[in-house]
């Protein structure tokens, strides 16, 4: 059942570096994905009535061991939205292998060139670390940048996909601090939304939010990991949070048919648990 996308509190402490990794429980519900990619199916006409955008470009960076084809329900929407989506180009997200962070901000700035204009950056996981490093390094071509459970402020361990990392990239967790950008805790200098589920059962849903700041903020959805890049929920909050002006920023607000039913915050709801 779809609930309601709800804002964090204002003010958060940092998140503890010793964040365990997701209960099991929750990794066993990460099955939850298929039935969110059928819901997506049936109910896609209901995303009708989400915020239309300017047609500005959309870089849509996947999550570890994952590709374009786990974000081509999204590009698909956001094409639908008019803005001009793209995914990535580099198969499989292996990690931060050989010449890819060179790759990346390449590719950022051909996209840029191409359209003349600034490119919203919208990473799943271990994407959303790449994009928000991105937007560190080259902000005057990252209009805004959006994560999808993305542990950038704990320990790397707080994932159920550390060993994974290592394996497939060869290189320490460890050591993410010092690739482009420098630390992965500070948020970049542009618009940035970090949407989490407290039910993820691939990363623990704290070191996935952002503490509201003049230009950040986080957003809770109802979901899977594996299932955030087609979500309902998440696609109305993207197309919301992609749709705001160029060089503006706004707190999200649930309101209107995208809302399906009141906001609520954390605020008024008691502090979050841990």
């Amino acid at each position: 059942m779809t609930t309601t996308p709800t804002r964090r509190a204002r003010s958060l402490p940092p998140s503890s570096p010793e964040i365990p990794p997701p209960p099991l429980r929750y990794l066993a519900m990460e099955m939850r994905s298929a039935v969110e990619l059928a819901e997506l199916a049936l109910r896609h006409r209901t995303l009708s009535e989400a915020p239309r955008g300017d047609g500005h470009p959309v870089l849509v960076l996947p999550g570890l061991m994952s590709s374009d084809l786990a974000t081509l329900p999204m590009r698909r929407f956001l094409t639908d939205r008019g803005y001009a989506a793209y995914g990535w180009g580099f198969g499989m997200n292996l990690g931060l292998r050989g010449t890819l962070e060179a790759d990346l901000a390449d590719l950022l700035g051909a996209i840029a060139a191409r359209h003349g204009r600034k490119v919203s950056l919208v990473g799943i996981s271990l994407g959303g670390i790449y994009a928000r490093q991105l937007a560190k390094v080259l902000p005057h071509l990252a209009r805004s940048v959006v994560t999808l459970g993305s542990p950038f402020a704990g320990s790397p361990r707080s994932t159920r996909g550390w060993r994974v990392y290592e394996w497939a990239c060869g290189q320490s967790v460890d050591t993410r601090d010092e690739h482009m950008g420098g630390p992965v805790r500070p948020p970049p200098p542009v618009p940035t939304t970090a949407i989490y589920s407290r039910t993820d059962g691939i990363c623990a849903w704290q070191s996935c939010v952002e503490p509201d700041g003049p230009m950040s903020e986080s957003i809770e959805v109802t979901g899977s990991h594996i299932g955030l890049p087609h979500n309902l929920q998440v696609l109305r909050v993207l197309a919301d949070r992609l749709a705001q002006r160029e060089g503006e920023f706004t707190p999200y607000q649930a309101a209107g048919p995208a809302a399906e039913g009141p906001l609520h915050r954390h605020a008024e709801t008691g502090a979050p648990a841990r």
